[in-house]
């Protein structure tokens, strides 16, 4: 096999932010495809985050970021397994990411598991009588009313919003990338958004 060239590392890392040896086994893993070592190094974030499931997440940071003009604000407890992570760039620049993200994008709750029944039946009831109206059948209706239903999803739920500085990631994937560059479960545990004029919306 050939050797991995430093710039195809470079490359790889300035696409996931991985660390430099990882980029490295992940070119070699993949036989020096780009794209491919990208997904190689998400699965192994998804990994990471699995094991560490179960540790506790009680240190971390509280971050603020508030729009241009001052009309649109958000807060977010971002939390990690130590203090020593919780003061590194890398968790900073994470959680002003996540701010970032819910000021932009809105979301209404963290993850699809705490979005309630009766939201959830709601939803579905609306969509299928949506398709039912345009004619199709109960069992289309129920199939569209699922898909749409993952788009609501994907929209309301902040781990699955596309995240947007780059939107082939999830803010899911975020956290599980980094998880794997420090070694240490990270986790969202609440957040608020402003707007002026407006109730805030806490998670």
């Amino acid at each position: 096999m050939a050797a991995i060239s430093t710039e195809l590392i470079k490359q790889l890392r300035m696409k996931t932010g991985a660390g430099m040896m990882d980029c490295k086994r992940a070119l070699e893993e993949t036989g020096g495809d780009i794209d491919k070592a990208v997904e190689y190094l998400r699965k192994k974030g998804a990994a990471t985050a699995a094991k560490r499931a179960d540790k506790e997440t009680n240190q971390g940071v509280v971050e603020a970021y508030i729009h241009t003009g001052g009309r649109i604000g958000a807060m977010v407890e971002l939390n990690c397994e130590t203090d020593f992570v919780a003061k590194t760039p890398d968790f900073k620049a994470l959680a002003h990411d996540i701010a970032m993200q819910i000021a932009a994008m809105s979301p209404r709750y963290i993850g699809r598991e705490e979005v309630e029944k009766e939201v959830i039946a709601k939803e579905i009831e609306i969509y299928k009588t949506h398709a039912q109206n345009e004619g199709k059948s109960a069992p289309v209706a129920e199939k569209i009313a699922q898909g749409r239903l993952e788009k609501f999803y994907q929209e309301a739920c902040l781990l699955e919003q596309s995240f947007i500085k780059d939107s082939g990631k999830t803010i899911k994937d975020l956290l599980d990338e980094t998880t794997a560059r420090v070694g240490e479960r990270i986790s969202i545990r609440r957040f608020m958004r402003y707007h002026l004029g407006e109730d805030g919306h806490p998670q």
